[in-house]
């Protein structure tokens, strides 16, 4: 270092010590020498987005790396070092982080500006092959993830069921099946918890969903009526959904079954007018029983969604939906970083969710949705930003 250079940073030392000696001036005084150094500030801060924006333009020519964070670390950690007291250690700290995330987002932007963004590998298309395929579901014939994949594929399409939803994902992922159809949550009683796993486990990616309202009836056989009635079968949760209105049968037993399409299963096989089931109007025309009365759930709200999920990185032109995943490093402030290129690429952020990770005591990884397009430069921006700062991001379907 020179001696020019020592004189130089002495003498800003003794202005800036100099300047924080403010006791005895009045109130003015003080407001107009806030202004000073905000406009002070706003000058250096633009003077160092344009020197950080020449910088990435020449790694960019050059091919050179863009992000460092160990070394943005330490330049972060020397320049809080400098501060007068711990409270103002702290502030730098977060000052520069923010500093320095504004110019990444930069790097990001001047990416896409220079053409060396590169491309996602997904492959648009202009709609979904809804005829020739073969679709499975989790259940049994009349359950609600039938009756979604029924409304989202025609009730003629190819299909199949198994037992389990790691079954269904398995078919996809083995070219079994074209699609597979998930609840992923319900309105009432929330998320699908291992779905959102699963989703991580499989290279198999979300093109559409479809939402469902659950609405129970109360079906029998085509000749009961409702003084028959002796005993009702269901799912519990749909007996629970009910309960007013089973309440006002007292008369009526109520047995828990596997699940409300088994349950109306059941009733269609036994043959005894006495018996009925509470499931969908759906799974009552499938098994031929007729509906004793509509409408008797208690929240009118109910729904569930699904979603439909292939083996392809595709996702449909007019796709307004995205849905990813990551973690991010144990270290304090990481996911607020990431979760501001939503904000600073104007992308709404419609869900959050986060699910421990197996073997990482206390570790999590969060799921987000957002309204978006994987051809929008601001999506592009926004996933590049977050890749590079998050763990194993996966984007889980645009649709």
């Amino acid at each position: 270092m020179d001696s020019n250079q020592d004189n130089r940073e002495n003498q800003f030392k003794s202005n800036k010590i100099d300047q924080l000696n403010f006791e005895s001036a009045d109130g003015k005084d003080l407001n107009d020498r806030l202004d000073e150094v905000d406009h002070q500030l706003l000058e250096l801060f633009e003077e160092h987005m344009a020197v950080t924006e020449a910088i990435s333009r020449q790694r960019i020519a050059g091919g050179g790396k863009l992000f460092d964070s160990g070394d943005e670390h330490k330049r972060i950690e020397r320049l809080a070092g400098e501060t007068r007291n711990d409270f103002n250690r702290k502030g730098a700290q977060e000052l520069f982080t923010q500093l320095f995330a504004m110019s990444r987002k930069q790097q990001y932007h001047l990416l896409t500006e220079c053409g060396a963004a590169g491309r996602l590998p997904f492959f648009m298309v202009d709609e979904l092959d809804k005829k020739r395929v073969r679709v499975v579901y989790q259940g049994v014939p009349g359950a609600y993830s039938h009756a979604a994949m029924a409304e989202y594929f025609g009730k003629d399409v190819n299909c199949f069921h198994v037992d389990t939803w790691r079954d269904a994902m398995e078919a996809i992922a083995d070219g079994e099946a074209d699609y597979a159809v998930l609840p992923i949550e319900n309105s009432s009683v929330g998320i699908v918890a291992d779905n959102f796993d699963l989703l991580v486990d499989f290279e198999n990616y979300i093109v559409a969903e479809q939402v469902i309202k659950v609405e129970h009836v109360l079906m029998g056989l085509s000749d009961a009526q409702m003084g028959d009635i002796r005993t009702v079968y269901s799912h519990p949760q749909a007996l629970a959904q009910c309960a007013p209105f089973l309440d006002q049968h007292p008369q009526w037993k109520r047995e828990r079954w596997s699940n409300t399409a088994a349950a109306a299963l059941k009733v269609s096989r036994d043959k005894d007018k006495s018996q009925a089931a509470i499931g969908s109007e759906f799974a009552a025309r499938l098994f031929g029983l007729k509906v004793l009365e509509r409408h008797i759930y208690a929240n009118e709200g109910n729904s569930t969604r699904f979603l439909i999920v292939t083996n392809q990185k595709i996702f449909r032109r007019d796709a307004s939906r995205i849905s990813i995943c990551f973690e991010v490093p144990h270290r304090s402030g990481t996911l607020y970083n990431i979760l501001s290129h939503f904000i600073y690429n104007d992308l709404n952020m419609t869900r959050i969710e986060s699910r421990p990770i197996r073997g990482k005591n206390w570790e999590y990884r969060f799921f987000i949705d957002f309204d978006g397009n994987l051809n929008s430069s601001a999506v592009k921006n926004a996933l590049r930003g977050i890749r590079s700062e998050a763990i194993n991001m996966k984007i889980l379907g645009n649709y």
